[in-house]
């Protein structure tokens, strides 16, 4: 097999049986059902059964009133496995039919990818155009850890996806015009500290912020605990009220408010910015609340205009399911727009400019509700929009070891870059360690270098080897572990397998100009083999549901798999032909961790 996937191969065998089938009037399967059928050939849960197996004999014999051996008999005997998969003899159970890779189809499968750029994945025979909108945070805020799973979920699926061969268009859109920059224009005018500002500009935005909105707010428990916010809070009442002018104002193009806007911006976007570089992540657009708030009033205008909106108490709202349930809101009372008129405004622009397949959309689940809304509401309104796939990739929530939203100590939310700092403080004690350990003398610098690899990537895996949709817990003490499925243990596995080449003084490139007849003569070779087969399959799999944690998973088990090899076989001790095979299973397997792991957004020291 010279690039695809065994499972994609296997597929299109059962599908050609299948349609023999049909042909033979055995069973009736109509076209659009065979995807269905196609789906249900999976990787075998014991590699003693095979290496794959389709399990759809069941579901044709039941329909129609046959046995399933018989049905599967029937399937096999129009199988034309070729010279890639082992002839199966017979089904197993009530009607499995299992196939085994030959394994000179699997030797020439690894020797290929070796020396291929892509590792034996080949790209989507039909690519599409992919918006992915993640993280999007509120710039006038300190990001917090609730912002660590849009971003790094929503980095490592753009990664993937356009690894896999489609066109992706990342955009992170910025909350840059809510009432948040109102709390700042209110602070700026009534609490500001010049001179902290001239110092650090960043930090007084910041303060103002966590100020006014306790200000704002009014919370007796927060006021209780902060003197200052109290102080401020009995001086001006309305502050609340306030706020909300001052916001009202910036929309309606108040000369002051707006050149404060313009220069806050810079310096926020500053602070974003110098985070999502720690994070190595990055934007191919960054088009925020503000770039579509000249259109707001043309998308009420016209959500009215073709009767899908209309008045009601004043506001304006779509109503999607009749007067049972409440409307969509798209514009308040006293004329502000919603976060819904902003995401309609953007999802039309979007279609114009960029004519998406698929939209992606990596937000907290909690917003599953307004999401549901407004892309009913888009189908609805836009021509064309029902032809555009919108997702909402929701994700949990960040716990700490309490079971609650993770805080700090004194109950405020989490820093992200308070965060990061911790992750790679703790991580520098490991490394400076195991060094001093084994007495290598590792310079600081290079330690401080391996630490923010180490801890960062100790915080991206954690949270992209969860399941999305459930919370977790998060410890730093787990996610920095030499074992385990976490960022150390596969970095270190990496290290491994630089560590064999870099002692045997092996030239990698001579190993995979002389692989191409490779054999594999132990089980446990082959079992290496097959998982590293495996790696375009695991990529696919990740796009149908959007999970980073099907390839953290997979990951681990070549991680494993290569272990159980390792442990049990000599490589640089083996001698000719088996020697060379040995070399380039190792190849293999760290190309494929090192490059699965960058696609997940995680850097890979040289040495650990």
């Amino acid at each position: 097999m010279a690039s695809g996937s065994f499972r994609a191969v296997a597929r299109q065998m059962f599908a050609a049986a299948l349609e023999r089938l049909a042909a033979d009037a055995i069973v009736t399967i109509s076209p659009h059902e065979l995807p269905t059928l196609l789906e249900q050939v999976r990787e075998t849960a014991d590699a003693k059964f095979g290496d794959y197996s389709g399990t759809m004999a069941m579901a044709l014999a039941k329909r129609a009133g046959k046995k399933p051996l018989d049905v599967a008999i029937a399937i096999i005997e129009r199988l034309d496995v070729g010279d890639v998969f082992e002839k199966p003899t017979q089904p197993v159970g009530p009607g499995f039919i299992n196939l085994k890779v030959r394994d000179d189809s699997l030797a020439r499968a690894v020797a290929h990818a070796c020396g291929d750029e892509r590792l034996g994945v080949a790209p989507v025979a039909d690519p599409k155009t992919i918006v992915v909108d993640y993280s999007s945070p509120n710039v006038a805020k300190p990001m917090h850890v609730g912002h660590i799973r849009s971003t790094v979920i929503g980095a490592a699926l753009a990664r993937i996806l356009k690894f896999r061969g489609h066109h992706t268009i990342t955009d992170n859109h910025l909350g840059d015009w809510g009432t948040q920059f109102g709390m700042i224009l209110w602070g700026w005018k009534h609490c500001r500290d010049d001179a902290n500002f001239a110092a650090d500009p960043t930090a007084e935005l910041g303060r103002l912020y966590r100020l006014v909105r306790k200000v704002a707010d009014a919370k007796p428990e927060e006021l209780a605990a902060d003197p200052e916010a109290a102080a401020l809070a009995s001086r001006h009442p309305d502050a609340g009220r306030e706020v909300l002018l001052e916001t009202a104002k910036l929309h309606e193009g108040d000369a002051e408010n707006r050149a404060l806007w313009e220069r806050f911006m810079p310096v926020c976007r500053r602070e974003i910015d110098r985070i999502y570089a720690r994070l190595d992540v990055s934007f191919d657009h960054t088009l925020g609340e503000s770039f579509y708030q000249p259109m707001l009033g043309g998308v009420v205008a016209d959500l009215e205009a073709k009767g899908l909106a209309r008045e009601s108490r004043g506001a304006v709202g779509v109503f999607l399911d009749g007067e049972e349930k409440p409307p969509l809101l798209v514009r308040k009372a006293d004329g502000a727009f919603l976060y819904a008129t902003t995401d309609l405004a953007t999802i039309q622009w979007r279609m114009e400019h960029w004519k998406p397949d698929r939209v992606l959309y990596v937000v907290d689940h909690r917003q599953s509700q307004h999401f549901e809304q407004v892309f009913e509401a888009a189908r609805r309104w836009l021509p064309g929009a029902k032809s555009v796939s919108l997702v909402h990739v929701a994700f949990g929530t960040v716990l700490g070891d309490d079971g609650k939203p993770f805080k700090t100590r004194a109950g405020d939310t989490v820093g992200l870059e308070a965060l990061l700092d911790e992750g790679v403080a703790r991580a520098f004690a490991v490394v400076t360690a195991a060094d001093a350990e084994r007495g290598t003398g590792m310079p600081e610098a290079e330690r401080r270098r391996i630490a923010e690899a180490v801890g960062i990537g100790a915080i991206k895996y954690a949270d992209l080897a969860q399941n999305r949709t459930t919370d977790y817990v998060f410890s730093f003490d787990k996610m920095l572990e030499l074992k385990g499925n976490t960022a150390a243990y596969m970095q270190y596995a990496v290290a491994r397998v630089e560590g064999i080449f870099a002692k045997g003084g092996v030239d990698r490139g001579a190993v995979r100009r002389e692989c191409g007849g490779m054999r594999l003569s132990d089980p446990r070779e082959r079992a290496l083999a097959m998982k590293l087969a495996r790696f375009g399959e695991a990529l696919e799999d990740v796009e149908a549901d959007y999970r980073p944690n099907v390839l953290t998973s997979y990951l681990f088990d070549v991680a494993g798999a290569y272990s159980s090899f390792y442990d049990a076989l000599p490589v640089l001790k083996a001698e000719g032909a088996e020697r060379t095979a040995r070399l380039a299973l190792c190849d293999l397997t760290g190309q494929v961790l090192r490059r699965g792991l960058e696609l997940l957004g995680i850097r890979v020291p040289e040495r650990m």
